[in-house]
């Protein structure tokens, strides 16, 4: 390891090898096998801080799934790097892994190499399988087929390109599934049920094949260009995977299913440096399809605990997914056979100005006005036919946003002539895009000034009218301390203004109070399932907007480890049920929010971002605005060309 290691720092290439050298001699994994994860086993808070305050590095391990795919057993093991021995080996009975990417390859090319398949959509007039392509989903464990139930199960899709290049999802083969044991590679049913006359439709984005009549329509002027510069580079450090701006402090971590993960974020306030958190990320990203309809039905996705976003993360490019003076850092991943591979700028690191940050005008002394700089740390996800971007933002007056935009291309069914389309939104000639759900959780483990911290649902009450509030005006605060895990299930309220403060009693501010941080409600949106739904079995964490959990290493995944194929009722529904305490202990809050997805004609063929986001902004953390010390932007930035403004 070089000087900046770290003990939070991701697994490398070396340490990808090393697992694989170290199983293979000790268990024969192999030829045969898949790898579907390695990760770090993340060390403990007490191990962080005596590596921070006295240099002493805890051992170096990494979790481990694997599985052999002729008897579809699946393994979890533990393996010590620093050892280069294995710790702990156990096969897991009754689960499936995640899928691997390469299996979502390898998947499309065997079904269309397969003659069933090949003659198949040769009777729906589809002879050119150049242009097809088989888009694998994981079966989940909806109406499950009993004879299929102990094999690795994957459904696909059939989508056809009008030409080579063209957009495979403006060319969908309604009604024709194949159903394939993953592990195999075997064709086990084709599920050719219907057929649907193809409508004409305009699918493409790409300008080469958008129609030249649509092109030549356009009435867009072209922008001038707009430079960020900053020619004394950004304002902020780099040093491997420690990031510091602005007061602010943390480290980047980054895994196969989460994705970026930020830790040890802390804030120097006035030279005392102050934790805010310990570990943020997404632990769950479940998209429901709102359409029981035999195209659809089984859409249940669950993109981090089926497949993992950290193996979908793609690279960013400068001057188009990110803008400015940029850092960015690679992740270190690995392929089914452990191999590993390197994403290349997975992670974008930069400055934005955000308009104002504090502004007064004052009648005889002029403005003050302080511009707004914000950190952005992003990464870019596609899973298939969606893209996730996600950014989190550092703010100079010690919030932290968290933002999620959702594009890419909607699933889309034709129907028949003078047919109906109830569940989903007519974007083309005879074709909807369904109804449909994308629901995030994030899991947040708050340090509050320490890792003792209570949590509080905190609302705004109307004051009765009466003698002590004659004209109705008053209102008053309401904060309720959440003391089991059955009281921290927690749910929006508009009406009350619900927002939720995570705070340390323990200690007081220079005012007196209890610091703390407060969760400002964003894109919280209901589950609208039925309580006997199978499908809400499977994801019990979307009923409510918040959990609160005693922290635990265990703890991590909100609808259980194994997804793939569950029957449902793990993760947060099967922790809470010992409503065990949360009160001046270590809490994780799950916020659970995401995007109702009804579609607009305007989100075709591809859609403009769909926004959703949530804060966490300090309550009591500071005696004062933390951000009065920002300098004012010097007199040449505030004009144009170098001219003063016109003077009225």
């Amino acid at each position: 390891m070089g000087d900046n290691f770290h003990p939070l720092d991701p697994l490398a290439s070396e340490e990808f090898r090393a697992v694989v050298r170290v199983l293979g001699r000790a268990h024969g994994v192999g030829a045969g096998w898949r790898y579907a994860s390695i990760e770090l086993v993340e060390p403990s808070k007490a191990e962080v801080a005596a590596f921070d305050r006295d240099g002493v590095a805890p051992e170096r391990r990494a979790l481990v799934v694997c599985f052999e795919r002729a008897s579809n057993r699946t393994y979890k093991a533990e393996v010590s790097l620093s050892a280069d021995a294995v710790v702990s080996w156990a096969h897991v009975p009754d689960v499936q892994a995640n899928f691997t990417i390469d299996e979502w390859e390898e998947s499309d090319a065997a079904l269309r190499a397969h003659p069933d398949v090949i003659a198949a959509l040769a009777r729906r007039g589809i002879t050119d399988l150049s242009l097809v392509f088989m888009d694998t989903w994981t079966y989940g464990a909806v109406v499950m087929p009993e004879k299929y139930r102990d094999r690795r199960l994957g459904w696909s899709d059939a989508w056809v390109r009008s030409e080579a290049g063209a957009n495979p999802y403006a060319g969908p083969v309604n009604g024709f599934h194949c159903l394939i044991d993953m592990n195999t590679m075997e064709l086990l049913e084709i599920e050719d049920s219907f057929t649907v006359e193809t409508p004409s439709i305009m699918g493409e984005y790409v300008p080469r094949h958008v129609p030249e009549r649509i092109r030549r329509a356009s009435t867009r002027e072209p922008l001038q260009p707009l430079n960020i510069t900053q020619p004394e580079g950004p304002s902020f450090t780099l040093d491997g995977h420690l990031l510091q701006w602005q007061n602010w402090s943390l480290r980047i971590g980054f895994n196969h299913r989460e994705g970026m993960t930020l830790h040890q974020v802390t804030y120097n306030d006035a030279g005392r440096v102050r934790s805010v958190a310990h570990r943020m990320s997404f632990a769950e990203l479940f998209v429901p399809y709102r359409d029981h309809c035999v195209d659809h039905y089984r859409r249940t996705a669950f993109d981090i605990g089926e497949w993992g976003i950290g193996f979908m993360t793609t690279s960013l490019s400068l001057g188009c997914d990110c803008l400015g003076e940029i850092r960015y850092l690679d992740a270190e991943l690995h392929n089914s056979a452990g191999e590993p591979l390197t994403i290349a700028n997975a992670i974008c690191i930069h400055e934005e100005d955000n308009a104002v940050l504090w502004k007064h005008v004052d009648h005889h002394d002029g403005a003050e006005v302080r511009r707004m700089r914000r950190l952005t740390i992003s990464f870019h996800v596609t899973v298939a036919n969606y893209e996730y971007l996600v950014y989190w933002r550092l703010h100079q007056d010690g919030s932290i946003e968290c933002e999620v935009r959702a594009t890419g291309i909607m699933v889309v069914s034709h129907f028949p002539a003078g047919g109906a389309h109830p569940h989903g939104t007519l974007v083309d000639e005879r074709t909807y895009a369904p109804f449909h759900q994308h629901f995030l959780v994030a899991r947040l483990d708050m340090d509050i000034d320490g890792t003792e911290n209570t949590v509080y649902a905190t609302e705004t009450e109307i004051v009765p009218t009466g003698p002590d509030n004659p004209y109705g005006l008053s209102l008053r605060q309401k904060n309720t301390p959440l003391r089991t895990e059955a009281e921290g299930k927690q749910d929006m309220n508009f009406a009350t203004q619900r927002v939720w403060k995570v705070v340390n009693d323990n200690v007081r501010t220079g005012l007196g109070v209890a610091p703390a941080y407060k969760v400002v409600s964003g894109g919280a949106i209901p589950s609208m399932f039925a309580p006997d739904s199978p499908i809400l079995a499977r994801c019990g964490a979307i009923e409510h907007t918040l959990w609160v959990t005693p922290n635990s290493p265990e703890e991590r995944w909100p609808a259980g480890e194994f997804v793939t194929q569950s029957a449902g009722g793990l993760g947060l529904p099967e922790w809470t049920a010992a409503n065990r305490s949360i009160e001046n202990t270590d809490v994780v809050l799950w916020y659970v929010f995401g995007i109702h997805h009804i579609p607009r004609p305007e989100d075709w063929p591809i859609m403009p971002v769909d926004t959703v986001n949530f804060w966490l902004k300090p309550v009591g953390f500071f005696d004062r605005n933390p951000a009065l010390d920002v300098t004012a932007s010097p007199p040449a930035a505030c004009h144009s060309n170098g001219q003063p403004p016109h003077q009225h």
